[in-house]
């Protein structure tokens, strides 16, 4: 099920005769789209295959492929093991040797075992939290099909729930989320009808439906289990104790508790209308299994059950003779196979070219049946011939206007694709695309072929077989949605339903507003097998209308049929339905068939209605609008009241992901690092097209010309969470998962200094609560910690995890890991003197107990931080962390049962003068970095001077070791103009190199001999070629008209002191190239 659907989200359309000749819309409601709409879709596809072929030719192009950045650069790292004798589910052993390097494989080892042995995963395990809220959070998992495998669509969803699920549990809400797996009918049965060829050389219909079963159910009994071992390798924290498979007993009972309620209710009901086919499953099929292959004119593809390979894209014209004059009605087709069940001729009745045929009939060629010229507002004049042959059985859209007309519908397809007896004898038997070659040639004897032209179409492909669909008249059961989805536009409309983001709400109204009944009926062996039997009476005969009645068992069923009919017992006979429930219905039932629906379990009481549902925003339509149809039927109210939808998955080109583009990455590749032979094995042993192929080929060498590296799951899932996945579409880059992996390798490094630096037999570090910072860096890294909880918080409401993992990432690397850590390492490593940015004044070693707890704890709630997104990460290092814990900390024997950082705990180390004041400090750090780089120093500790105002220079004093540090120099002097008496600093260098910070500070670096002159003549003059447009592009703005009178005087005074900056920038560039330019005259 869990499948991704967006390309049946539009129009689908065959083109025949310069007109629409099969609309199929999600929906099926079979509405025909208007001239307008039609000419809309048509230049919408040529966009989009203009795109494509675009995109395959940058991929193709030999340009830029020997370009640095083309592919991601890595290097191989040391794979280390985890050599313990750890037992499946007991604990790790942290107290082993810390390795040097962050490993995955080490790290993600034995802890997932132990999680789920333990029950950490179950709402039971809620009871025993100190922390635990009277609250519950549920959701259910989108069932991946048990055929499946995991592809990074998967793993972005199991990343974003397990986000929203382990922050709820650290927070102590009692939480429920539930594993499942769909059975997938058709997926399944194709894998297995496969599996029996190869291996026993047998068709499905070799065995009885009893035996097939058997087959099915030991396949899945040997193989259906992976899926589940995926989802355990990407750390999802599901209750496994409540897996739900769609075939298991309990929730088959649901399905037909379902059938029957729905059909009690007048709500599903047996008709005889077109369908989606597939010849090769003989089945219907539901859009999602329906990819659209787009052909530019010409096309040979290969049909199962075809030696040879079928031409498509191609359009014929043939003649119609008028009877009983002189004249003709030209038609065009792309199927010239189904004029065999062509009924009539359809003209506008406004078009002047066939006025005088109006009420006139044509003489079909083959059959010699007399087929009438109706018109209808609905032909398109402009497109073709104005004329439309009409096969009310084989085309939607014609069967819509053969009820306008009461035109009658003969089949000339039967369900295996082959032609009926009406089609006469020479082509009775035949195949569909054998016939077509056929008809043309005698379109041809008769002279009444009028033309062949390549034409460009969609090509409707059953995804689970490769055939080509073909709509056919069945009789199936089909489920009345007018009133659930005018009941599911209300919960939105009212606010009862929100879906998130905002603007799916428009699509979500438009599309239920035109919703048609759903064919819900299946023509397979395996899924739950429709409830319906069909009653034979003494009395019935062959074209009687048919008798069905319905029921939980067949006694059920019979008692009702004896009810309904008035007739004894024996002489009744029921024939349970052979067909089965679209697998669409029994997913549309998970949220409460889950929890134990129809029973009132005390899981159905707790967790219905589910908290809120996460998924694909492909799904919109195909999922979660029938979740909220069908629980608002059967259960009476909404399954949840909110719906997350993320954005879907495409490659570094922009490209969908997709097997058929062979551009699919498997998350394992990723987590365990794959070579570039390894992925291109994979797309040689596919079934692609033979330019696909060369396409991915291509695309693989390109962008991974070493393969993928391990990355693990901590980096993966953390990668994808910093998407903004409410939105555009994701173009996801395995560059920024490694990113991820460097990050994970600088937590790792991080808590290895922690443990280092803390661990030499000093006391313990206080409490969260006793823990005062002195230094004024230790107060600004606690209020960015602070700060940081906040941001978290705010980000986790508002369901937007990238502003989440972001600030996280912010906090460890550059506030963390850049600022406090170097400027805490002397005060760590020394038995006396002043700790960061404090007074000698101050007792050296409270500041050095200070900053112990201080980083300990900085530490300690970053990684809690951290665990929803990196939970395998996050718990080694947190446990590693546990000889240094306070002694009066009360802690749960795992991370993910800690509680959640909430700001409310770090408020005493709230410090917002001290978060503001140090930006200044940041910056001033920031353009000593240049200065020093631009002189060439690495090992010099230049003395430094900033010429600032007082405020400025207070600031810079209150974190001068900070400066000082950070910016390594060895004396650092406040020179403030407008102060005037008191102790002066030591006059400003001549000649040394000078930076500006902003429009009234700036920095003098003392630079002593051995300058590299020419290099830094050749820095300033590039870096006064990147201000000089900087500036004109500013100054420009202030001459536009109305200035004055337009923009705010706030933001005039922001573009004065950029401007201020700037000119005095320049002028400080050009005093030193005057001066250097002097030195290298001197030298020469």
């Amino acid at each position: 099920m869990w499948r991704r659907a967006a390309r049946a989200l539009c129009l689908t359309l065959a083109q025949r005769g310069g007109r629409a000749e099969s609309i199929r819309h999600c929906s099926n409601n079979g509405t025909k789209p208007s001239t307008q709409q039609q000419k809309t879709f048509l230049r919408t596809k040529t966009e989009k295959q203009k795109r494509r072929q675009e995109r395959e030719r940058a991929i193709l192009s030999s340009q830029d492929s020997n370009k640095e950045d083309n592919g991601i650069k890595w290097s191989e790292k040391e794979k280390i093991e985890y050599i313990s004798s750890t037992l499946p589910g007991e604990k790790k052993d942290t107290t082993l040797p810390f390795p040097p390097s962050y490993s995955p494989n080490y790290v993600e080892s034995s802890w997932y075992q132990w999680w789920e042995k333990e029950g950490f995963f179950a709402p039971e395990q809620h009871d025993t939290l100190p922390h635990a809220v009277n609250h519950s959070f549920s959701m259910c998992i989108p069932p991946p099909n048990v055929t499946g495998t995991l592809h990074l669509g998967h793993a972005l969803t199991v990343a974003i729930e397990d986000a929203f699920v382990r922050w709820r549990r650290m927070q102590g809400y009692r939480v429920l989320w539930v594993p499942g797996c769909d059975h997938a009918g058709i997926a399944t049965q194709t894998v297995v009808e496969r599996r029996l060829l190869q291996k026993q050389g047998k068709h499905r219909r070799d065995l009885s439906r009893e035996d097939f079963l058997q087959e099915v159910w030991k396949w899945k009994n040997e193989k259906g289990d992976e899926i589940y071992q995926q989802l355990r390798k990407l750390g999802a924290s599901l209750d496994w104790s409540r897996a739900c498979f769609t075939m298991d007993t309990g929730f088959s009972g649901a399905v037909t508790e379902a059938f029957v309620r729905l059909c009690d209710a007048g709500l599903i009901y047996r008709s005889e209308r077109l369908v989606n086919w597939s010849c090769a499953l003989e089945s219907a099929i539901s859009d999602i299994e329906i990819d659209s292959k787009e052909l530019p004119g010409r096309t040979m593809l290969s049909v199962p059950g075809y030696e040879k390979k079928v031409q498509f894209g191609t359009m014929i014209t043939f003649a119609y003779p008028i009877e009983g004059q002189d004249g003709e009605v030209a038609v065009s087709t792309t199927r010239p196979e189904t004029m065999l069940g062509d009924v009539a001729i359809a003209v506008h009745p406004d078009d002047p070219r066939y006025q005088v045929v109006h009420g006139k009939h044509c003489r079909h060629p083959f059959t010699d049946r007399l087929i009438p010229i109706v018109t209808d507002t609905m032909v398109d004049m402009e497109l073709g011939t104005g004329a439309v042959k009409v096969t009310p059985a084989h085309d939607h859209a014609d069967f819509l206007l053969s009820q306008r007309h009461s035109l009658p519908c003969p089949t000339v397809i039967t369900g295996d694709g082959r032609m009926t007896a009406s089609c006469g004898v020479w082509l009775e038997g035949l195949k569909r695309f054998d016939v077509r070659e056929r008809v043309v040639d005698a379109l041809a004897e008769k002279q009444l072929l009028r033309g062949e032209k390549d034409h460009a179409m969609s090509l409707p492909i059953c995804s689970r077989s490769g055939d080509v669909i073909e709509p056919l008249l069945k009789k199936q059961w089909f489920l009345r949605c007018d009133q659930m989805a005018r009941r599911a536009i209300q919960a939105v409309e009212d606010g009862e339903l929100e879906i998130i983001p905002h603007f799916y709400t428009k699509m979500w109204k438009n599309w239920l507003s035109n919703i048609s009944d759903w064919c819900v009926s299946r023509q397979l062996w395996w899924g739950h097998r429709i409830p319906a039997y069909r009653v034979s009476l003494p009395s019935s005969h062959g074209d009687q209308e048919e008798l069905w009645v319905w029921g939980r068992s067949e006694a059920e069923a019979r008692e009702r049929a004896l009810a309904k009919y008035g007739v004894m017992q024996d002489s009744l006979t029921l024939t349970q339905d052979p067909d089965v429930l679209d697998t669409w219905f029994s997913s549309g039932l998970f949220p409460f068939a889950m929890l134990g629906w129809p029973q009132q379990t005390s899981d159905l009481k707790r967790y219905y209605p589910n908290s809120m549902l996460e998924t694909g925003s492909d799904l919109i339509f195909f999922w979660v609008a029938r979740m909220v149809m069908l629980g608002t039927e059967l259960t009476g109210q909404l399954p949840f009241n909110k719906v997350l939808l993320h954005s879907l998955v495409r490659d570094k080109h922009g490209r969908k992901m997709s097997k058929s583009l062979g551009n699919v990455i498997d998350p394992l590749d990723v987590i365990s690092g794959i070579s570039l032979e390894g992925l291109q094995q994979k797309v040689t042993e596919g079934n692609l097209h033979p330019r696909e192929r060369t396409v991915a080929l291509e695309a693989q060498r390109k962008d991974f010309p070493k393969g993928i590296p391990e990355c693990g799951t901590d980096a993966l899932r953390f990668a994808l969470c910093s998407y903004r996945v409410h939105g555009e579409d994701i173009s996801l880059s395995v560059s920024q998962v490694l990113s991820g992996r460097h990050f994970c390798n600088k937590m790792w490094q991080t808590v290895r200094f922690t443990l280092g630096a803390l661990g030499d037999g000093g006391p313990r570090p206080q409490k969260l609560a006793e823990t005062t910072p002195l230094s004024g860096v230790d107060r600004w890294v606690c209020s960015r910690l602070h700060s940081t909880v906040l941001q978290c918080q705010k980000g986790f409401e508002a369901h937007e995890l990238h502003a989440v993992t972001a600030a996280l990432h912010s906090f460890w690397v550059h506030s963390l890991c850049d600022v406090y850590i170097e400027c805490i390492k002397p005060v760590l490593g020394q038995q006396g003197g002043g700790a960061a940015g404090q007074s000698c004044t101050e007792p050296a070693e409270s500041g050095r107990q200070a900053a112990r707890s201080v980083l300990y704890h900085c530490v300690s709630v970053s990684l809690a931080l951290l665990s929803p997104f990196m939970p395998f990460l996050s718990e080694e290092l947190w446990q590693r962390l546990g000889p240094l814990r306070p002694h009066t900390d009360t802690v749960n024997t795992s991370l993910c049962l800690q509680p959640y950082p909430r700001p409310s705990e770090l408020a005493h180390w709230h410090f917002p003068e001290e978060e503001a004041a140090f930006l200044l400090i940041q910056e001033v750090v920031r353009v000593a970095r240049f200065l020093r780089a631009q002189c060439g120093l690495t090992k010099e500790k230049p003395n430094m001077w900033v010429v600032c105002s007082p405020s400025q220079g207070q600031n810079l004093l209150g974190f001068e070791v900070a400066v000082k540090t950070l910016s390594r120099v060895s004396n650092l002097h406040i020179h403030c103009p407008q102060v005037t008496g008191g102790p002066l600093p030591p006059p400003l260098p001549t000649g040394g190199a000078v930076g500006v910070v902003d429009h009234t500070c700036q920095l003098h670096l003392e630079v002593q001999g051995g300058r590299n002159v020419k290099g830094q003549i050749s820095q300033l003059s590039e870096r006064r070629r990147k201000l000089l447009p900087k500036l004109e592009e500013c100054l420009s703005r202030t001459r536009a008209p109305d200035y004055l009178e337009k923009v705010p005087e706030r933001v005039r005074h922001e573009m004065e002191n950029k401007i201020s900056a700037l000119e005095r920038e320049l002028r400080n560039i050009e005093q030193q190239l005057s001066t250097l330019q002097g030195k290298r005259r001197q030298n020469a």
